[in-house]
């Protein structure tokens, strides 16, 4: 690779069962709310299947250290039963904080985010792609004055 080039991308492609509808991700016990069971196993059904693509070698130790080191584009196309019960951004909090526990990466470093719907009633699934960025620019960064807005005196 010539100096100044970005790395290429390190991709991971996977699909995942379904993930719970936002109002099956939480019980309420005494006074507190907690992951529901459906909740649950889905995190225990991603951590599984990662494991799974360990040991066949898709997911290999570089990989997971690319995705813990690096900003991260995360795609996420839902094929749901039907096209209007389920709102489409339901399952993204749950599916993330999965996907960072199994692949030991932060959600908070994804900066580019794709949520589609489709729809497909004999199997519904969530395809999920994660691509490293290695070029990302945030706006600029702003100081805040402690005071009235000069615009306003």
């Amino acid at each position: 690779m010539a100096p100044n080039q970005p790395a290429a991308p390190v991709t991971l492609r996977l699909t995942l069962p379904m993930p719970p509808g936002v109002n099956n991700q939480y019980a309420t016990v005494g006074k507190r709310r907690v992951l529901s069971q459906t909740a649950k196993t889905f995190g225990k059904d991603v951590g599984k299947l990662i494991e799974g693509l360990r040991r066949s070698g898709v997911v290999t130790p570089a990989l997971e250290r690319a995705l813990g080191d690096s900003l991260l584009g995360v795609y996420l196309t839902f094929h749901f039963e039907t096209p209007y019960r389920r709102d489409l951004d339901g399952g993204l909090k749950i599916t993330l904080d999965a996907l960072g526990r199994a692949l030991g990466f932060d959600d908070r470093t994804v900066v580019d985010l794709h949520l589609t719907k489709k729809i497909d009633p004999l199997h519904p699934r969530l395809e999920v792609e994660i691509e490293t960025i290695a070029e990302w620019e945030f706006d600029r960064t702003y100081v805040l004055l402690d005071g009235p807005d000069p615009a306003e005196t």
